[in-house]
């Protein structure tokens, strides 16, 4: 986590330091792109009718989806962990916008995590625990936010143009630019649970907020198409995650997480005086 960090300052700091402003301001654009993520560990309680207990670091990853038409077809191109955001330019330089980041949240099966707390519900697992090591077999928990950990949130940005190569002969080419960002939203996984015997909960559910910090360096061709690659870095907070079809049955935790980006873009002029596609 600390490499992505050093790298996202690395890269604000070339962006306010070396990059200009283009005629940016009063255009739209739109991207669509796909993210690998990773997830610090965490503690995670439950707590609901009879028990209240706290498994201590647990470990978690995402789950990709096999490369495959998935990531194209309009009817199935949600299911992959997908980055989708709509952007306008308030000034040259900077920019206001809202995006979805769909990421996947699989905690690491079989693995062995300390556990304190009671659980006093009738079943085999009822007791007192303190400190004890309790592996996490698909008997006593599954816990996935797989479709998804959706992180709806707004972002400010700021966007500079760092190298210009011309093609044709009226200065059509390729920019380099640089973009670096903050934003903050909710969080509305749809939460994959099966705790202590009960039936799978599935259900979307407003489970908290988050916010993050971005940098990014984007390739765009004769003014309108773009290639970006972004890493992003955030924290996470679910404060109200639901796990039966019981109200009283909630878990919560913190996390952080990390995403490398891959999106592929257009650039709309509408309000500007450029507003004809001119290649």
């Amino acid at each position: 986590m600390r490499k992505y960090i050093s790298v996202m300052f690395l890269v604000a700091l070339v962006a306010t330091t070396f990059g200009q402003g283009k005629n940016n301001k009063g255009k739209f654009y739109i991207y669509w792109g796909w993210n690998h993520a990773q997830y610090t560990k965490s503690d995670i309680q439950f707590k609901g009718d009879g028990y209240d207990f706290t498994l201590d670091n647990v470990a978690a990853h995402d789950r990709q989806t096999s490369f495959g038409i998935k990531y194209f077809n309009p009817s199935s191109m949600t299911i992959p962990q997908y980055n989708f955001r709509l952007g306008y330019f308030v000034s040259d330089n900077w920019n206001i916008s809202f995006g979805i980041d769909h990421m996947k949240y699989v905690m690491d099966q079989d693995q062995v995590v300390k556990m304190n707390g009671h659980i006093n519900t009738g079943s085999d697992y009822d007791g007192t625990y303190n400190n004890v090591d309790q592996k996490l077999t698909e008997d006593f928990l599954t816990f996935e936010h797989t479709d998804g950990l959706n992180y709806a949130n707004l972002e400010v940005r700021r966007f500079d143009n760092i190298q210009h190569f011309p093609i044709t002969k009226n200065g059509k080419g390729i920019d380099v630019n640089v973009t670096a960002g903050l934003g903050a939203g909710i969080l509305y996984p749809r939460s994959n649970v099966k705790l202590m015997g009960n039936e799978r909960y599935d259900e979307f559910h407003l489970a908290g907020f988050a916010t993050a910090a971005m940098v990014g360096i984007n390739f765009t061709f004769w003014d309108y198409f773009f290639v970006q690659a972004e890493l992003k870095g955030g924290y996470a907070n679910l404060s109200d995650i639901r796990t039966t079809a019981n109200k009283a049955d909630k878990a919560k935790q913190d996390i952080m997480f990390s995403q490398q980006n891959l999106v592929f873009g257009a650039i709309i002029p509408v309000f500007t005086h450029k507003n004809k596609l001119n290649f």
